[in-house]
């Protein structure tokens, strides 16, 4: 079902190519938003998710951005910006899945991964406000992870998703004033190609659910819509699962 609720409005999803991120973006797009998608190396799909916006009657841009750097996360703003219009809402989507022991991860490993999940955030976020007045959105989404660790080889991952939390409420702190929110949706196992829910362990992470089950992109981008339009005007500095009781 389509609405209005951000129609005006100007979205920047990272990582938008698929999964999570490919909802997100058909999400913001059926209410009303022009929305802007990054990629790092799947053009073809980001290109589809715009095709499938502007089929629909929408307004889409495609960016290819490696957001860990500088220069390249300002670019993805600036052309955001310039293509559409502006940037109302930014979603931080893009993100790494870390998993080994701790006594096999290097330092190589290791600045990549925080550079995903944490820098790129960062350096998106502190070009998105320049642009962004009041009612501005940005969200993050992170990882159940951040509320419970199930077992061993994700001290990084876990490590990751909570810097991030506070990250955004620092943001939410500092830009509070401004009108300009900053949250976090804490996924559960969420069904997508990186995830299936009939993959290898997709027993064991349902079973770690109150619910029992996967949750869906569709779920997430729900949340997301709720957060950016007018419903989520009073909440900032939080991080929201979206995870079927994962940390219950």
């Amino acid at each position: 079902m389509s609405s209005n609720e951000l129609a005006g409005k100007v979205a920047l999803v990272t990582g938008g190519s698929r999964g999570i991120g490919a909802a997100i973006a058909r999400k913001l797009a059926a209410a009303g938003a022009s929305v802007a998608v990054t990629y790092v190396r799947a053009e073809e799909q980001a290109r589809a998710v715009a095709k499938e916006i502007e089929a629909a009657g929408g307004r889409a841009a495609v960016i290819q951005a490696d957001l860990t750097r500088p220069e390249t996360a300002a670019r993805a703003v600036e052309q955001t910006v310039a293509e559409l219009g502006g940037i109302d809402i930014l979603v931080n989507n893009a993100g790494f899945l870390a998993y080994g022991p701790l006594g096999e991860v290097t330092p190589e490993y290791l600045e990549s991964v925080l550079a995903v999940d944490v820098k790129s955030i960062f350096l998106a976020s502190q070009a998105a406000v320049k642009h962004m007045t009041a009612g501005g959105r940005i969200i993050s989404i992170g990882s159940c992870f951040n509320g419970r660790v199930p077992g061993g080889n994700f001290v990084l991952q876990a490590t990751a998703k909570t810097a991030l939390v506070g990250l955004t409420k620092g943001l939410a702190r500092e830009f509070g004033p401004q009108g300009i929110n900053a949250t976090v949706i804490d996924p559960g196992p969420i069904d997508t190609d990186m995830n299936p829910a009939d993959g290898e362990t997709a027993e064991f992470q349902a079973g770690l659910t109150a619910l029992g089950r996967y949750g869906t992109a569709e779920d997430i981008a729900a949340t997301v819509l709720f957060l950016a339009g007018p419903t989520g005007n009073y909440i900032t500095g939080t991080a929201i699962a979206v995870d079927g009781g994962y940390t219950v």
